[in-house]
């Protein structure tokens, strides 16, 4: 059995895409914001507006995940 890894399968070129880095570089920003402003404590309001920011970061951070894998 052959056990060399191959470098040009299509996950691995698709893993390899930049727009998936920078889908990603925007959904990890958009979360450290979420995260940050969650630490404010100014209103019952700011801080569902802020889990909100910060789950719409995770999800977007997810989405990327899954488009590397082809989900």
């Amino acid at each position: 059995m052959d056990h060399t890894p191959r470098h040009n399968t299509e996950s691995m070129k698709r893993a390899n895409d930049n727009s998936i880095y920078k889908l990603l570089v925007v959904g990890i920003v958009v979360t450290m914001i979420g995260v940050f402003l969650r630490f404010v404590h100014d209103s019952n309001i700011l801080s569902i507006i802020c889990w909100v920011i910060l789950f719409v970061g995770a999800f977007i951070c997810c989405k990327a995940v899954f488009k590397i894998l082809e989900s």
